[in-house]
């Protein structure tokens, strides 16, 4: 028999069951980073049991989130994407994914200049995609420099050493990264 819960809960239960599952994590694999048994986390997920506080406390930590994300009714969710600025890197984003999109990716359009002087490059698990909207990004991957220019796309390997700006202007890019590739290029400024 599932619990009869308040809205603001089963909208908590579908985003910890929708991180999850974007993350692609087994039950098991959530139990083993929240110290929550994986039928007690099947039994929340499903409705059969309720929600402690501890217990969201824990999932949340695990699942990289806050509280207040889990319990956000589905009624105050914002459909209007707002652009953040980071301004050490001068670079602007719009985060086009949801946290709790099913895919795990995340899918953003950045705006970033030109280089003044060369970026420390970044290294992280997983792969990266982007696909130039205007302007040309300067790609460089080790030691290799690479134009990709307008109407062009490049993937490739995040734990080669990168860094990516605008070239002779700044650049606008839709680029796909796994939450590896969001923490190390969409902090907020």
């Amino acid at each position: 028999m599932t619990q009869d819960a308040d809205p603001v809960e089963s909208s908590a239960r579908r985003r910890l069951r929708g991180l999850r599952t974007a993350r692609g994590w087994s039950l098991d694999e959530l139990a083993r980073r929240s110290h929550i048994s994986a039928s007690t986390i099947s039994r929340i997920e499903t409705g059969h049991r309720r929600i402690a506080l501890d217990q969201l406390v824990s999932l949340a930590r695990a699942l990289d989130t806050t509280v207040d994300e889990l319990l956000a009714g589905a009624d105050d969710e914002d459909v209007v994407i707002r652009p953040s600025r980071d301004v050490v890197r001068g670079i602007t984003n719009w985060t086009l994914s949801r946290p709790d999109d099913p895919s795990g990716r995340i899918v953003a359009k950045m705006r970033m200049p030109a280089a003044k002087r060369r970026p420390d490059p970044r290294v992280h698990p997983g792969r990266e995609w982007f696909y130039v909207l205007e302007g040309t990004a300067r790609l460089m991957l080790g030691e290799r420099e690479h134009l990709v220019e307008a109407g062009q796309a490049a993937e490739f390997d995040t734990m080669t050493p990168h860094w990516i700006t605008g070239y002779g202007g700044p650049v606008e890019l839709l680029t796909i990264f796994d939450r590896h590739g969001e923490q190390a290029h969409l902090r907020k400024g």
